[in-house]
């Protein structure tokens, strides 16, 4: 049969080429019936009377057809006519991706847009059980309005089942240009499994992404070589010259995507095509206006914050960004400021405040991991002077220059810290202890009095005067400021204990209080204006970088600056105190055998949740700048080998098998199976409002968990995996037992820890019962693991620096020091907590939080 111009096929007219290749010619062509034009891929004849492999085929791209996704091509039809299979499919008008290459490297935004659409209808396939095999630029088509479609699912599978490595290095494949340009096409564009000849699955479509991502980025082929044998040979053995020296504009996340989807072991790529699509669009949705260069980022796009009080003092590191201090958008009719560095050693600045000359500045930080002191500077002069004071924290200074400080500051919570409010001269003469739990205070305008922050029994007071209290909480309050005239306070709500999501609120003398801000997803700094006609603070609607802001008492709000810093305090003149904050959170780890720790932190908020049984592998939560769009999954070995992400959430721990990690979405609303190897996520049944915790029990077919029901006070309830709502069982009283830490399960799976009513932790019976007090565990200790023969808890105090682990005799109540925790860089160290360790004790590993800061003065903000 003849195919040309004004010829037809079956009931299609023909009307002229749109391509050829080695898997058939593609002809644009009409159908009559319906009145519209198509897209018909005529086969091969060898192929179309091989009725094995044609059935085969058949089976594949009738199953492609029903995807019904925007980004893969729509199948019409398969036929036959006059002996000749063919496909019809939707006419695409654009160019393949391999045109738009052609042209060089894309631009990061129409590379990200392109790269999601692809990742999208990928993940959907994979979904419906089907693998493209035939992945490369040729088979992508672009639109003139940058749509997507993917072309030729199925289409690998018409070669012989019993084809080979060898073998495939001649395939026909649809493709431009020479013969051998057709070789090097294919052969350039499969997995190292597909290379060497082994059984594929959805992992090699995402190696053969990776390197068309590559491609997109750097205009150049990942592993061409001089011949077939050769290109074969750089895929199984080789590795792509870094993308950050051949187009360093390339940003990083999409970089470590890259990297992802082109490791050799299928492994290590992602255990799921949709979390690669989620990752894509991630960065698509976060790309600068400004493409920085990879080395000079400090990693992906910020994810929600971990909202679980277990990482008490972790999220502070999530919070700040490891940022350009300078690479902020000032308002285009202000002229730049000019900003002054004031400090340079390395560590922690708690706080800072301008003396009533207005030239020199006093401030609070931790340098090189000792206490927090008292130091004063002076623009210009690059050395601090200590005050002579003993360890404290500057809170303000009076218009006499007497200063309220903050004697013992010490972490309870998160963000949350506390001490007791001293009175003492700048002169730096001894201080006259006022009231214990203090978290902050300010001076009125004449220094008469002083509004505070006042911690009572976990609450916190808004108080002013001393005594008088403007306000409760049920989460924590930070920075009171008064006003110039004294008769308000401004100050930020959190509503949940460590969060600093909130609002700015005001409150009269007489205790009327209302908000004047919206809820910030992070809101941290503050300070009226010069005359008192605004109030200034720093916040930021969504990630860490936060902005300078002004708002009137009528709740009027402008932006005055975005830039990453905390506001600290604002001259009368306008000039402003900011500290630009690098944060983050890293993982020690001590693997059996080892005599020294391995830092195993992956990005920039790298959280400890649990290590097998034998102490080589890690499971860890990613809940910072690294993670993209939330709280994100990731195992690694405790060998120092690269991490790999598992999924969206925060991890709670490791199957007694390994084979699965239980982790929890970012609202705690449902709990998850993310599988650690092959496999598909599942998602447990939910019979609960919210999660708090959850663990394996020792058979690894049920789990225990903290939950709680709606309406109703959380609690402990055990839970089959397979039996549903029938495998649901309660295991202590509501109120009982429940909460985010501590929670410990007995070796024989009989027993759990967990907090009682006094917030001292109880041993519970798994099966229902009375629970029997932790004989020696002193207050505000928690259980971080049991014993291999259950004789023994392993303790310790969460947040302290460093963090002393002893063994708890359950039946004697003895107590034996056990280890001492504390990195060996304490440089802004301020927290060690999500302490994981092995039953016998050989391996262990936990979190510490670092927070290193630098102070500016900035003038010419307005």
């Amino acid at each position: 049969m003849t195919i040309a111009p004004g010829s037809r096929l079956g009931p299609y007219e023909i009307l002229s080429p749109l391509g050829s290749g080695g898997m058939g010619d593609v002809w644009r062509a009409r159908d009559p019936r319906l009145g519209r034009e198509v897209a018909i891929k005529v086969l091969p004849e060898e192929l179309s009377s091989d009725r094995d492999r044609l059935k085969r085929f058949e089976r594949e791209a009738r199953a492609a057809s029903a995807l019904n996704h925007p980004n893969i091509v729509t199948i019409h039809e398969i036929g036959e006519a006059d002996g000749r299979a063919f496909l019809v499919m939707e006419r695409i008008e654009g160019q393949t991706l391999r045109e738009l290459i052609l042209e060089g490297p894309l631009p990061p935004r129409r590379l990200l847009s392109i790269a999601t659409q692809v990742a999208d209808g990928l993940a959907r396939a994979h979904e419906g059980g089907i693998v493209h095999r035939d992945l490369k630029p040729e088979n992508v088509m672009v639109t003139q309005d940058g749509f997507v479609k993917i072309l030729d699912f199925g289409l690998a599978k018409l070669a012989p089942p019993e084809t080979n490595a060898a073998s495939l290095t001649e395939m026909p494949t649809e493709s431009v240009g020479t013969a051998a340009g057709i070789v090097l096409g294919t052969v350039g564009y499969m997995s190292p499994e597909q290379a060497s000849g082994k059984s594929l699955d959805f992992r090699s479509d995402q190696f053969s992404f990776g390197v068309i991502l590559y491609e997109m980025a750097t205009g150049r082929r990942a592993f061409r070589r001089n011949t077939p044998v050769e290109t074969l040979s750089a895929i199984i053995r080789d590795e792509p010259e870094p993308i950050g020296s051949l187009n360093p504009q390339t940003p990083a996340p999409l970089r470590w995507i890259v990297e992802r989807c082109l490791a050799k072991n299928p492994e290590e790529r992602y255990v799921s095509t949709r979390d690669l699509a989620r990752d894509l669009a991630s960065v698509r949705d976060h790309l600068s206006d400004t493409t920085v260069p990879a080395e000079s980022l400090p990693g992906p796009p910020h994810a929600r914050r971990l909202l679980w009080p277990v990482l008490a003092g972790i999220l502070l590191l999530a919070a700040v960004a490891v940022v350009s201090f300078l690479l902020g958008a000032l308002a285009k009719k202000t002229p730049p400021p000019t900003f002054h560095r004031l400090t340079f050693r390395r560590g922690h600045i708690l706080s800072a405040r301008f003396t009533p000359d207005g030239q020199t500045v006093v401030y609070g930080a931790a340098w090189e991991g000792k206490p927090v002191q008292i130091f004063s500077t002076r623009p210009g002069n690059p050395e601090s002077v200590p005050l002579s004071l003993p360890s404290a924290d500057v809170l303000s200074v009076s218009p006499a220059g007497e200063l309220a400080i903050c004697l013992g500051r010490h972490n309870i919570g998160t963000w949350e810290t506390a001490g007791t409010l001293a009175r003492a001269p700048l002169s730096g003469s001894a201080p006259r202890e006022i009231l214990e739990s203090v978290a902050a205070a300010d001076w009125n305008p004449d220094g008469s009095s002083l509004a505070l922050v006042h911690v009572v029994g976990g609450v916190f007071r808004l108080e002013y005067p001393e005594g008088k209290i403007l306000s409760e909480s049920p989460g924590w309050i930070s920075h009171p400021r008064v006003s110039p005239k004294g008769n308000a306070v401004a100050y930020f709500d959190h509503p949940v204990q460590g969060d600093d999501s909130g609002r700015m609120w005001v409150a009269d003398s007489s205790g009327r209080k209302r908000a004047l801000s919206r809820a910030w997803y992070s809101a941290q700094g503050l300070a009226w204006s010069p005359g008192g006609k605004e109030i200034w603070f720093t916040a930021s609607d969504q990630g860490v970088i936060r902005a300078l802001h002004a708002v009137t008492p009528d709740g009027s709000e402008r932006l005055i600056a975005e830039f990453v810093g905390t506001l600290q305090d604002v001259s009368r003149d306008g000039r402003v105190l900011v500290t630009r904050d690098f944060g983050r959170s890293r993982i020690l780890d001590r693997s059996p055998g080892e005599t020294r720790e391995r830092d195993l932190s992956w990005f920039d908020t790298s959280i400890a949740a649990d290590l097998s049984a034998d102490g080589t592998v890690l499971l860890f939560t990613e809940g910072g700048e690294g993670s993209a769009g939330g709280p994100t999954v990731y195992l690694r070995k405790t060998d120092g080998s690269s991490a790999v992400r598992l999924g969206e959430g925060s991890a709670l721990a490791l199957s007694p098998d390994g084979r699965w990690a239980l982790s929890t979405t970012n609202n705690n609303s449902e709990l998850h199976l993310l599988p650690t190897g092959v496999g598909e996520a599942r998602r447990i049944e939910r019979h609960v409002e919210s999660y708090q915790w959850a663990g394996f029990l020792p058979d690894g077919k049920q789990i225990l968990f903290a939950g709680r029901e709606k309406g109703r006070s959380a609690r402990l309830f055990v839970q089959d995996l397979e039996a549903g709502a029938r495998g649901l069982r309660p295991v202590t009283p509501e109120g009982a037992g429940a909460g985010y830490l501590g929670h410990v399960i007995s070796p024989d799976g009989r027993f759990v820890t967990g907090p009682g009513a006094d917030s001292r932790f109880l041993i519970y019976p798994v099966k229902g019962g009375t629970p029997t007090p932790i004989a020696g565990l002193t207050e505000g200790e928690v259980p971080a693991q049991w014993s291999a023969d259950g004789q023994f808890l392993y303790v310790y105090r969460p947040i302290e620096v460093p963090a002393r682990i002893s063994r708890l005799d359950l039946s004697t109540g003895r107590r034996e020091p056990w280890k001492e925790l504390l990195p060996d860089d304490l440089a802004g160290v301020n927290v060690i907590n999500a302490v994981v360790l092995t039953r016998d004790g050989r391996s262990y590993a936990y979190s510490c939080g670092q927070f290193v800061s630098d102070l500016y003065l900035v003038e010419g903000l307005k």
